[in-house]
């Protein structure tokens, strides 16, 4: 997963016309701990399509601005919109992801 740093580079990551997952996250976070453990084998089956990650803590404006109200959330975007978000809740599991990414991509 690329890391995005700035608000900036998030804005552009999700305003071009490939549908992109960004992962929202936090270095305190005991779920975002566990969805790195099982996550490696899911970027593979999903490598068609482009992975970032973004620290909710370093860079909040794109939280404030898509309702991640709970990490980890994995986002979909295409053209600037948001397509699919799968929040923390119904996040615990490699089913619960590979099921997200099966109806949204």
């Amino acid at each position: 997963m690329e890391p995005i740093k700035t608000y900036e580079d998030f804005t552009e990551k999700i305003n071009g016309s490939d549908k992109i997952v960004v992962k929202f996250f936090a270095d305190w976070c005991p779920d975002c701990t566990r969805m790195n453990m099982f996550i490696p084998p899911i970027l593979e089956e999903f490598n068609y399509v482009n992975w970032y990650e973004i620290n909710r803590d370093e860079v909040e404006q794109p939280a404030l601005d898509y309702d991640v109200m709970g990490i980890p959330s994995l986002l979909i975007f295409q053209n600037g919109e948001k397509l699919g978000h799968l929040h923390s809740a119904n996040a615990k599991t490699p089913e619960d992801v590979r099921e997200f990414l099966q109806q949204n991509l």
